[in-house]
């Protein structure tokens, strides 16, 4: 087989598993709105690749979920400011620059969601960890059979496949499928 076939095949062998946990993701998507119809925030977070995938899924749940004539989501990547994140990497250490960022931000019933291939990253766990014992819900969408985040996070969503750039694509895939039912949940309120 050809590396696109392979890589395809791979693909919707993960879409396959992602439908399976359809109960998951609907649960993932009224966590963020019970949160929104209690004017709480979201905060996103993820390194490297699930960097750019918090980014777009803040975007996605700010401006793509807005509803005509409805307040929009409060929504928060921590990834967006590169002199914050610099900041806390350089002066504090880089597992610090999630968590040092939600101190300060972060109130009880708001959600947390950490975005890790494989549900190690070390700076992502800090700032689940320290959004869970301070009151707020927690959301990990991993790969790899889910790592150390499965675990830590209230709910996760959890793939088996190890290929960082498959799960890094069904990651961007939920990002828009939970957008889209939270615009779908906002318009109906």
């Amino acid at each position: 087989m050809s590396l696109v076939q392979d890589y395809i095949n791979s693909l919707s062998e993960c879409l396959s598993e992602l439908l399976s946990q359809r109960e998951s993701i609907e649960e993932v998507a009224g966590m963020i709105f019970d949160a929104y119809k209690k004017g709480k925030q979201i905060f996103i977070m993820g390194n490297g690749g699930s960097a750019t995938t918090a980014s777009h899924f803040a975007r996605d749940l700010k401006i793509g979920a807005a509803a005509k004539g409805k307040p929009r989501v409060r929504t928060t990547s921590l990834t967006d400011n590169i002199a914050v994140v610099t900041a806390l990497a350089n002066d504090i250490d880089y597992n610090s620059i999630f968590e040092q960022q939600l101190m300060g931000l972060l109130d009880a019933g708001d959600v947390a969601i950490g975005i890790s291939a494989s549900g190690n990253s070390p700076n992502v766990l800090r700032a689940i960890e320290f959004a869970r014992n301070n009151g707020a819900l927690t959301i990990g969408l991993v790969g790899f059979n889910g790592g150390k985040l499965k675990k830590l996070a209230h709910k996760s969503i959890v793939l088996s496949n190890s290929d960082y750039g498959q799960v890094e694509d069904i990651h961007l895939a939920l990002a828009h499928i939970i957008s889209y039912l939270v615009r779908e949940r906002i318009a109906k309120e």
